[in-house]
C-alpha cells in the first residue's frame, strides 16, 4: 500500500485508489460538526449555481457555503462552524459549496473511495482508509491554489497514523496555527468572515470519532458519515 501526500487540485487530480481531501481551515471541519450535529448528508458541490440549483429543487435542505471566506447570497449559513449554533440539523440534508475543499472533490474524478478529513477526525479517518488496503493519497487543499500549514499538519498527522508513526507535539503544532494561516481568526477586522469561534472547532484533534465518505449518487457528489466502530 502506498501513501503519498499529492497538494491542492492537482494533486487530488492524480490520485487513484484511495484519496483523503483535506480542508482544515474550514470546509471540512463544518462538515464534521455538521454530521455531529445529526446531519444526514451533504452535497458537496463545485459550482455555486448548481448549488442555488438544487436549493430550488430541494428547498427544505440547508444551503452553506462561500467564496474567499464569505457567505453566498441567500445562503443559510457561511463556512463558519461557530455560526452554526444551536440550530437542530437532524435529518437535514445540505448543501455545501466552498472556494478550496469542494473544489478537491470534483478533482478527484480518478479515485475508487473519496474521504474529506480535518483534524477533528484524522484518527478515525485513517482507520477508514488502511481498511481498504489500496494506495492512498493525502491531499492538502490549502488555500486559494497556495499550500498552507494547517492542511499540511494534518496530511503529516494523517500519514504517520497511516504508517503507525507517532506524531509528537501535534496538540502544540495546531495551537500554534494562530500565528500562521489562523492568525486571521483573531484579525478584529476580520471577525464577520473569520470568527475566533472558528479557530478552536477546527483545530482539536480527533474529537469525532467516524469518517466522511464521498460517493456518486446520480450526477451529484454526496458525503455521508461513515461509522468505524466495527473497524476498532
Amino acid at each position: 500500500m502506498k501513501i503519498e501526500i499529492s497538494p491542492l487540485e492537482k494533486g487530488a487530480e492524480k490520485a487513484y485508489g484511495t484519496a483523503v481531501i483535506i480542508d482544515v481551515f474550514r470546509a471540512f471541519s463544518l462538515e464534521a460538526w455538521l454530521f455531529a450535529k445529526g446531519a444526514e448528508k451533504i452535497y458537496t458541490i463545485g459550482n455555486e449555481a448548481d448549488a442555488y440549483a438544487l436549493k430550488e429543487k430541494y428547498p427544505q435542505a440547508v444551503l452553506i457555503g462561500e467564496r474567499h471566506g464569505k457567505i453566498l447570497p441567500g445562503f443559510d449559513f457561511g463556512n463558519s462552524p461557530s455560526s452554526l449554533g444551536c440550530y437542530d440539523f437532524s435529518g437535514k440534508t445540505i448543501l455545501h459549496t466552498t472556494t478550496n475543499g469542494t473544489q478537491g472533490i470534483a478533482a478527484a474524478a480518478h479515485a475508487k473511495h473519496i474521504l474529506v478529513v480535518s483534524l477533528v477526525n484524522a484518527k478515525a479517518t485513517a482507520a477508514m482508509a488502511k481498511s481498504w488496503q489500496e494506495d492512498i493519497t493525502i491531499v492538502p487543499m490549502g488555500w486559494e491554489g497556495r499550500e498552507t500549514e494547517e492542511d499540511q499538519l494534518c496530511a503529516d498527522y494523517l500519514k504517520a497514523l497511516l504508517e503507525n508513526r507517532k506524531f509528537p507535539d501535534l496538540k502544540k503544532q495546531a495551537e500554534d496555527l494562530r500565528y500562521s494561516e489562523g492568525k486571521k481568526f483573531f484579525d478584529p477586522k476580520q471577525q464577520d468572515v473569520f470568527p475566533e469561534g472558528d479557530f478552536a472547532m477546527c483545530i482539536e484533534p480527533d474529537i469525532f470519532d467516524f469518517a466522511m465518505e464521498v460517493k456518486q449518487e446520480g450526477k451529484w457528489l454526496v458525503c455521508r458519515k461513515k461509522s468505524i466502530s466495527s473497524l476498532i
